[in-house]
Parts: C-alpha cells; sequence; structure tokens
C-alpha cells in the first residue's frame, strides 16, 4: 500500500495561564503606591526598565529613600503623600503594596479608569498583570511565570537558565540590536535576513563571551547570500520523548523551512520546529500505507533545488534502518548538501528508561541490531542465527511484530536457549509505555495478545533478565545453567 506526501497544519498554542508581554518603558510614566521593601524592588525594576518612577507614601521606607537617592533625580521621585486620581494621567503601568482588599480594589478602580493596567502586589484579584522571575543579559530578558502557583519554583527555573545562559550574550544581543538597522538598510531578501541571523546566533553560541565588533558583522555580511542553495539535513528525533533530542536537531528543526516526518516522530518533536516552517507528513510504517521512498526522495530533491532549507526528520536514530543511504544518495546525485544529525536509538533509550545494560561484563560481550523484516515486509533471509542464538549476545530486533513468531521458531532451531529472558516494548520513552517480559519462547504469544498498535522493539539476551522483573516472570538466570542448557 502506498500513500502520497501530505502538507500537515502547525500545532496549535496550548493553553497559557498568562500571556507573556515585555512592556517599552523607556521615558514612560510609572506609579508605585506604597513605601514597603516590595513597593522599593517594584519601583528599581521599572527604573532599570527606563521609566520615570513617580511613588507615593505619606511615610516611605529607608530602602525606598535609599534607592531614589542612589539613581539619577529623576529615576524615581518620591511623593510624600497618598496618591490621587490626577497622578494617574499618562502613566503607562500602576502598581501598588496595598494594606488590604478595600484599598487594592480602591486603588485598582482609579487606574483601570484611568486606562491604566494595575498590579497590586500579593493580590491577583485586582491584578491585570504580573511579574515572574527575571534572567537578565539585556537587551536580551527571559521572564518565567508560574501563574502565582509557586514563586519559589518559577525561582529554581530562573537559577537553572542563569546557569545555561552565558552573560556575554548580553554583548551579542546589544550587538544585534545596533546592527539591525544596517542589515535593514541592505534590503536583503526574507532568505538572506535568515542566513545572516543564523550565522550571527551560530557565532554567539560559539563564542558567547567574545566582544562582537564591526569586523564580526563584516565577515557575517561577507558569507550571507540571499540566493543560497538549499540543502537536506537528515535528523534523528529519537524514541518519542522529546527532551531526548540533541541540541543539534533542536537547532536544525528551528532553522528549517520545510519538515518532512515519519509517523513515529511524536507531536513533541514538533513543536521545537519553528512555526513558519512548513510540515509533510511522508509516513512510512511497516505493514501499513506508506509513502514510497522514490517518492520521498524526489520531493526531499525538489525542495532543497528551490532553495529550501529541508529537514528529513526520522524516528530514532537516521543510520539505524532509516533508510539514510538511500536519501544520502539521491542528495548527492542531484548536487544537494546534505547533513545528518544523529538520535538517540530506541534501543539505547529503552534500555537507559529501564536501567538496563546492554552489555554487561562477564553475561553479554557483544551487542547486535537486526530488522523483523526486509524491503518485502517478511522476515530477512540473510539473518545471522548462530549470532542470535550465541548466549553472550545482546539481539535488538527492530520493527519485529508482524514476524516475531518466525523469527523465533528459526533463533530456536538455530540453538538459541528457550528460556532466554527476552522483553518487548511499544512505544519506549513515551507515556503510554509498554513492557512485556518473558522467556523469548513465550514472548511472541504475549506480544500478539497484547495487540500493540504502536512502533515495538524486542531485546533477546540475558541482560534483561537483570532489570525488568516487575511482573515476576523472568529471575536472573546463572551463566553456568544457561551454558549447560545450551550444551543440550
Amino acid at each position: 500500500m502506498s500513500r502520497s506526501p501530505s502538507a500537515v497544519a502547525s500545532i496549535r498554542m496550548g493553553a497559557l495561564a498568562r500571556l507573556p508581554l515585555f512592556f517599552a518603558l523607556e521615558g514612560k510614566l510609572a506609579i508605585v503606591a506604597g513605601g514597603s521593601q516590595a513597593a522599593a524592588w517594584k519601583a528599581e525594576l521599572l527604573a532599570a526598565a527606563g521609566a520615570r518612577v513617580h511613588v507615593f507614601s505619606p511615610v516611605p521606607g529607608e530602602e525606598l529613600m535609599a534607592l531614589a537617592a542612589a539613581l539619577p533625580d529623576t529615576a524615581i521621585v518620591v511623593h510624600r503623600r497618598r496618591w490621587s486620581d490626577p497622578d494617574f494621567a499618562g502613566a503607562a503601568l500602576a502598581i501598588a503594596d496595598c494594606a488590604d482588599d478595600e484599598e487594592a480594589a480602591e486603588f485598582a478602580a482609579v487606574a483601570r479608569a484611568a486606562g491604566v493596567p494595575v498590579n497590586v502586589i500579593d493580590r491577583p484579584a485586582y491584578c491585570d498583570f504580573s511579574f515572574g522571575a527575571i534572567v537578565n543579559r539585556s537587551p536580551l530578558v527571559i521572564g518565567i511565570s508560574t501563574d502565582g502557583a509557586s514563586p519559589v519554583f518559577g525561582q529554581a527555573v530562573r537559577a537553572k537558565i542563569e546557569s545555561l545562559v552565558p552573560r556575554g550574550f548580553a554583548r551579542w544581543a546589544d550587538a544585534a540590536r545596533r546592527w539591525r538597522p544596517r542589515l535593514q538598510a541592505l534590503a536583503l531578501a526574507f532568505r538572506g535576513r535568515r542566513i545572516f541571523w543564523e550565522r550571527f546566533t551560530e557565532r554567539a553560541f560559539a563564542a558567547p563571551d567574545r566582544v562582537p565588533d564591526d569586523a564580526e558583522l563584516e565577515t557575517l555580511l561577507d558569507t550571507t547570500s540571499p540566493h543560497a542553495a538549499g540543502a537536506v539535513t537528515l535528523v534523528g528525533a529519537g524514541p518519542g520523548d522529546a527532551e531526548l533530542l540533541t541540541l543539534r536537531a533542536v537547532r536544525a528543526l528551528q532553522s528549517a523551512d520545510v519538515i518532512l516526518f515519519d509517523d513515529l516522530v511524536s507531536a513533541d518533536v514538533l513543536d521545537f520546529a519553528r512555526r513558519e516552517a512548513k510540515k509533510m507528513l511522508v509516513g512510512k510504517t511497516g505493514h501499513a500505507a506508506s509513502c514510497r521512498q522514490d517518492e520521498i526522495n524526489a520531493l526531499m530533491v525538489s525542495l532543497a533545488k528551490a532553495g529550501r532549507r529541508v529537514v528529513r526528520l526520522k524516528g530514532g536514530d537516521p543510520m539505524i534502518f532509516g533508510r539514510a543511504d538511500e536519501e544520502i544518495a539521491a542528495c548527492r546525485a542531484a548536487g544537494i548538501r546534505v547533513n545528518v544529525v544523529p538520535g538517540i536509538t530506541t534501543a539505547q533509550a529503552a534500555a537507559s528508561r529501564l536501567q538496563m545494560p546492554l552489555t554487561r561484563r562477564g553475561i553479554a560481550r557483544r551487542l547486535q541490531y537486526i530488522t523483523g523484516h526486509g524491503r518485502d515486509g517478511e522476515l530477512p533471509a540473510d539473518i545471522d542465527w548462530a549470532s542470535i542464538a550465541d548466549p553472550t549476545t545482546t539481539t535488538v530486533v527492530y520493527m519485529p511484530t508482524r514476524t516475531l513468531p518466525d523469527l523465533v521458531a528459526k533463533a530456536l532451531m538455530a540453538g538459541l536457549d528457550p528460556q532466554t529472558p527476552a522483553m518487548a516494548i511499544e512505544r519506549a520513552t513515551r507515556p503510554d509505555e509498554r513492557v512485556i517480559a518473558a522467556t523469548i519462547a513465550a514472548l511472541p504469544a504475549r506480544l500478539a495478545a497484547a495487540a500493540p498498535s504502536g512502533p515495538v522493539i524486542v531485546l533477546i539476551g540475558r541482560t534483561c533478565a537483570h532489570q525488568y522483573t516487575a511482573e515476576r516472570e523472568i529471575e536472573a538466570v546463572p551463566p553456568v545453567a544457561l551454558s549447560a542448557a545450551r550444551a543440550r
């Protein structure tokens, strides 16, 4: 059965507890009511954003007065009185630290009547907006909100991001701000501009502590071509858990014009693609309607020839049973530049999730991957059955669902001990992952009874016995016992 490649609509934005917005406050009036430490902190935050902050408090605290004295004269102006309605005229924001709900309601009502967004500290019922934790690499600013659910959690996330975002990014972001007008004056096409900023980003990540200067700009402009040829990148999407994507895979997804993906790629992985990218399902699944490989090759090449950056997104690793050789050959024959981004193959991910080493000293010294079906959908005829029967080998079978009974029968005939521990893993690493543990002789029937609807791999070997025993169907089999059984 075959089907044609089909475009897939972009995944819609999920529900947001808060819409993150960034106010431009340079030179604008901001109102703060209250003289507490909390009010002082909000006043400092507003002043840092360039606002003219007017604070109203009959009894301003020492921290507030010290802050006002430390900043330029007009940054924070303290009025030793209560606020009044006319004070809100022309204000961009209004913030208050109120003693009770009655005062909060009054302040919010006056601010809203004046058309001013309002925030009352620690009283969300009277807030039009909220503050979150901030990572400051200005002009790169990252805001974090938990919608008030757990400020401590938000601060912990902020600390994590602080450790990941180099402080030198502030200089690169400032350079981007300075260079943007010069780039706009060149009137480059959209593609040329995007190439420039992608290369800018690569340099920033490669040398975050370097101070970018005008020579850097000229170098970037010299290597920017608005008519650059397209390219193809084969990207491993891993087994399904989006957190297992590599950084290179994420960057490729975020720079792609078109993404050609398989049925096995999870929606969570596609969330990392830039929203403007065209996404096309070119599904290839065993024993079901699939796009023909020659159609995929032709589509991939035609898109790249049209100047598109194409990501061919594959489940697992593209170089393991992913037909990468055929797609690379098609690109090379057409003169298309092709790159490969490896992914975590399903066997590795499944073993890690189960904390089950695929090799083990004194028990399993060799690991092999085989496929459960060939071009015709049947069990391949060239399988090395003796290697599967070897008790010191761990065998991983990809795409085994339909042919597993035949595979096991032939392996047993070749000398595989029927008591060898084995397991079938469906939808490895995903929330609905299922693991079926049994001896290899019993596994085909167990798998058939489970009627899996998702991708399955089968692991065969003594390492299986030492990790997954939740169902108590497999006990650790001593090497001596296995050796004796093998000899019989």
